[in-house]
């Protein structure tokens, strides 16, 4: 830890700094007292026992933190707790196709089970999140470096996903089935409108 190389006198001026907050996760309403350094990740890890979002990397490199903050994909490593005040955080757990504790299942989730789009299932929560997200983006036709033609209706073909995704590392190398899983909830999204 940092204070490990500090005299006892210069720990002695240190303070916490906490803050209080409210973030709605999962549909529940929690309100906590935080350390203005602490993270996302480590505020619902920690302190709400939320294990679903991992911590691989710390350095916002590896995709496994990912959640949805207000609707949005962020890596909750490199996002401060006290930022996100009055948030609804909503993770790889809390999406489902039907109310809190219903047991349904998001498209994703299914997908990914039927593609057979995982192996550890480490980075698992993280890739369904940005998925989740990547393909909210996608259908407001915000564009990303391999938009071919920015005029023409956007197509979701295994290279656009795979850039979109590219912020999600798959150690076991799961890359085809989490294309697979995503490419199908994308079709099936663009058949209902």
């Amino acid at each position: 830890m940092f204070l490990d190389g500090l005299s006892p006198e210069r720990r002695g001026t240190l303070r916490r700094m906490d803050h209080e907050l409210t973030l709605r996760v999962v549909g529940a309403e929690h309100r906590l007292s935080v350390d203005s350094r602490t993270s996302l990740l480590d505020a619902l890890r920690q302190r709400l026992g939320n294990t679903s979002p991992k911590k691989g990397c710390d350095h916002g490199q590896c995709g496994s933190c990912t959640v949805l903050v207000d609707g949005v994909r962020v890596l909750a490593c490199l996002t401060l707790a006290v930022t996100r005040d009055g948030s609804e955080v909503v993770t790889a757990d809390g999406l489902s196709a039907g109310p809190p504790g219903s047991g349904g299942d998001h498209p994703l989730h299914r997908a990914f089970v039927d593609e057979d789009a995982f192996q550890c299932g480490y980075c698992t929560p993280g890739q369904v999140c940005s998925a989740v997200g990547m393909l909210d983006e996608f259908a407001r036709g915000r564009p990303s470096v391999v938009t071919g033609d920015l005029g023409a209706a956007p197509e979701l073909d295994d290279a656009e996903i795979a850039e979109r995704m590219s912020g999600n590392l798959c150690r076991c190398g799961a890359y085809p089935g989490i294309r697979a899983a995503v490419a199908r909830v994308g079709r099936e999204r663009e058949g209902t409108r």
